[in-house]
């Protein structure tokens, strides 16, 4: 391993991540370690693209997206055409987790609304059981 480079054990370590992780975004084409026999060693390009990958599963992205997105990055226009698909991918996340937010702001509404009606069952039963004692 060199300043430049890190072993898969090293990027686990790093990134928190298993090894398992790191060979299947391998396999989607999303990290191009450079291969030396069974050994697999990551560069700071491997780095930086796993950063953004683990970001954009943070965020919802799917692994196609994500994919998209790293492929723009080589356009040779200063990340411009990068920059403006991945804010339109993120707008539309934010979109999705707002709606998602707003569903289940009703459903813990309906939840607490429904635990409150149990809760006040249950005081009638032991109510009316100590009633009868």
């Amino acid at each position: 391993m060199t300043d430049d480079t890190m072993t898969i054990r090293a990027m686990c370590d790093a990134f928190d991540v298993t090894p398992r992780t790191l060979r299947f975004y391998e396999s989607k084409e999303l990290l191009f370690p450079i291969r030396e026999g069974q050994k697999r060693l990551f560069t700071k390009r491997d780095r930086a693209r796993l950063k953004l990958i683990l970001k954009g599963k943070r965020f919802g992205f799917s692994l196609e997206e994500i994919r998209q997105l790293l492929d723009l990055y080589d356009m040779g226009d200063n990340q411009q055409t990068q920059l403006k698909a991945a804010y339109d991918v993120a707008r539309n996340r934010l979109s999705d987790l707002e709606k998602q937010r707003a569903e289940l702001d009703i459903a813990i509404a309906d939840l607490k609304d429904m635990m409150k009606w149990g809760e006040e069952i249950i005081a009638q039963f032991n109510d009316s059981r100590a009633a009868s004692r």
